[in-house]
This record gives structure tokens, C-alpha cells and sequence, in this order.
């Protein structure tokens, strides 16, 4: 059956389409994916960081260690401690049960606070970092950070050390940890000598 037309037909080019497409959306560009604002970033519980724990990577470091460490019975500054990390991290001491294969336990900010304070309560626990080996990558930074651990800050020898391998991200307008995966020393697995103080 024959198709009758009440008028001229209507041509759509595609660069008739595109003004379209600009004028209900606007100009699209990888610059202008770019600008949209990002969601920014949060604690996961707790108030704000201080500014001076989060201004640079040293400052970050020390206070996770400082934020863990304390004589026997005295009570943390947990909302330092959660303070430091990005919503959603996760922190994963690395364990090694007797006939299984390594296992990563995965904690969040609370359950290790959770985990550790009653261990605080009856003995000292004073941790540092002795040695620190960092890859960085736009807002991506890696530490392998050497740690001593021990009961007082008096004492000659660690009761324990090992390595935490620590992820970070700085968004521009500070640093955060986004995890913390770390495993003690052992007699059959010795810290390697680029680990250590040098």
C-alpha cells in the first residue's frame, strides 16, 4: 500500500542529533566526567581527625602507632584510632594454625578495638615503626612498615616485629588508611635485611 507523506520528509542528520543531545545534557567530555565532585571521604565512626595526624604520611603512621601503644589498664584514644581510617577499612593480622595454611583474619576499625582492649588491659603494649619502605602512585601510596613490639617503652628487646603493610590514600585535602595487613616474624620466616634498619 502506497505511503503518503502530508509534507516534506524530515531528514535527522547526526550532527543535528548531537545539538540535541548538548542542549538536554550539556557538553560531555573527560574533563567534564572528571569535575563531577567526588563523595567525600569519612570516618567510619568517631569524630574528625586531628588535623595534624592526617596532614602527611609520617604524621599518619605515627599516630596509628601512638593511638595502639600505652601502659597496662590505661585506656586508648579509640576515636583517634578510627579517626585515621576510610570508611569501610579493614585491618588483617595474618595467622598460621597449626596444619592449615595461612589465613587472613579481616577486622574492621571496631573489631580490632574490640580484639585488643582486653589484651591492654593486663599487659603494656608499645609499638613503633623502625623502618618504613614506601611505593606512592598518584593518590595511592604502599608502606611496608617494620614494627617492634613491646611491653614498655623502657624495655632493651622486642617481645615481638613484624611487618604491617599499610595502604593509604591521599585525597588532596588529607591522608587515610584503607588497610592494614600484617604478619610477626617468625623463627622460619626471619625479617629480610631490607626490611630493617639501616
Amino acid at each position: 500500500m502506497p505511503h503518503t507523506h502530508l509534507g516534506a520528509p524530515r531528514r535527522v542528520t547526526i550532527a543535528a542529533a548531537a545539538l540535541w543531545l548538548v542542549g538536554v545534557f550539556g557538553p560531555w567530555t573527560p574533563a567534564t566526567a572528571r569535575a563531577q565532585p567526588a563523595a567525600p571521604q569519612a570516618p567510619a565512626t568517631g569524630p574528625a581527625a586531628r588535623p595534624a595526624d592526617v596532614a602527611s604520611m609520617d604524621a599518619i603512621l605515627a599516630a596509628l602507632y601512638d593511638a595502639i601503644s600505652g601502659p597496662s589498664g590505661a585506656p586508648r584514644d579509640w576515636d583517634r584510632f578510627r579517626s585515621l581510617f576510610v570508611a569501610g577499612a579493614r585491618l588483617m593480622p595474618i595467622a598460621h594454625p597449626a596444619g592449615a595454611a595461612a589465613q587472613a583474619r579481616v577486622l574492621t576499625p571496631d573489631d580490632y578495638v574490640a580484639r585488643v582492649t582486653p589484651m591492654f588491659e593486663q599487659a603494656g603494649f608499645f609499638e613503633r615503626e623502625v623502618a618504613r619502605r614506601v611505593e606512592t602512585y598518584g593518590s595511592l601510596t604502599h608502606a611496608w612498615s617494620t614494627y617492634e613490639s613491646r611491653r614498655t617503652r623502657e624495655d632493651a628487646a622486642p617481645f615481638a616485629r613484624g611487618i604491617n603493610s599499610i595502604q593509604l590514600l591521599n585525597d588532596g585535602a588529607r591522608w587515610w588508611i584503607v588497610s592494614v595487613l600484617w604478619e610477626p616474624e617468625r623463627p622460619d620466616v626471619p625479617l629480610p635485611a631490607i626490611y630493617l634498619p639501616r
